[in-house]
């Protein structure tokens, strides 16, 4: 399976590494989401935390916006000899920008939302939590939607010398009701129609704590617990939420490590 990552995403670390039983691809840069095989099933830690390994050898880890530049993983080779392999991300640059007088209204959220947007962090990062030893994040993630690019990762606002949270996601501009593909096979583990911020939000779980989030959806069409593949028509982009007009932003996720999808698919 890998060797068609190579193709598509690139391989970034070095080939001695295949001597060693174990591979893995990706861009070496925050925000990332690299995934590999360990080809005799053993143990994996990052920075000294176990990963997870699936029953047939492969795993991933992410890096989130902010990540610290210098990663470390070990493992075994098939001798059992203990192995490391220092990581070093490059670094990125984001779009920031500065906004001043802004009325304090649009800043914070009312007080009496306050217990609803709990419950929606808390459902979208139980969601987030499943660990399931699944390898669909193995497949070349497609793109869910087609429009316009809107809205980068890693993008923030500073209102009146406040900064606000980054964009996490990546924006697809497209009328109410254009279709949303699941962009690789999982498991959808929530729907919820109607969140504060979010508006109809849709999370597939992709195996192994890697799952892609769908905002501001008009429409879900998958039932939560329903197994989809790679291309079916899961919702309906929308501009439900706190938005000021229709669009999809998505997100992949390694458990709370928010990445950039725009790593994982062909540029546009």
């Amino acid at each position: 399976m890998l060797s068609k990552l190579f193709f598509c995403v690139g391989l970034l670390l070095s080939s001695s590494l295949f001597a060693q039983g174990f591979e893995l691809v990706g861009q070496l840069t925050q925000g990332s989401l690299l995934r590999g095989e360990l080809k005799n099933g053993s143990e994996l830690k990052l920075n000294g935390k176990d990963i997870t390994v699936s029953s047939e050898g492969y795993f991933a880890v992410g890096f989130g916006r902010d990540a610290e530049l210098s990663q470390t993983l070990s493992w075994k080779d098939a001798s059992g000899k203990l192995m490391q392999k220092t990581l070093q991300l490059s670094p990125r640059e984001y779009n920031i920008q500065r906004i001043e007088g802004v009325a304090g209204k649009y800043v914070s959220p009312p007080p009496e939302v306050t217990e609803r947007i709990r419950l929606d962090n808390s459902q979208i990062a139980a969601a987030r939590q499943r660990d399931d030893d699944r390898s669909d994040f193995m497949q070349d993630f497609i793109w869910p939607a087609q429009g316009p690019i809107s809205g980068v990762y890693g993008s923030q606002r500073v209102f009146n010398g406040t900064p606000k949270n980054p964009h996490y996601g990546v924006d697809v501009a497209g009328p109410t009701g254009t279709p949303v593909y699941a962009p690789a096979d999982g498991i959808v583990t929530l729907f919820v129609p109607d969140m504060y911020y979010s508006g109809g939000t849709m999370i597939i779980d992709h195996g192994l704590g890697v799952s892609s989030t769908f905002l501001h959806l008009s429409k879900g069409l998958v039932e939560p617990g329903t197994p989809v593949k790679q291309g079916q028509l899961v919702a309906e982009i929308g501009a439900t939420g706190r938005v000021t007009g229709a669009h999809l932003d998505w997100r992949i996720n390694w458990f709370g490590e928010r990445l950039d999808p725009a790593l994982l698919v062909p540029k546009r």
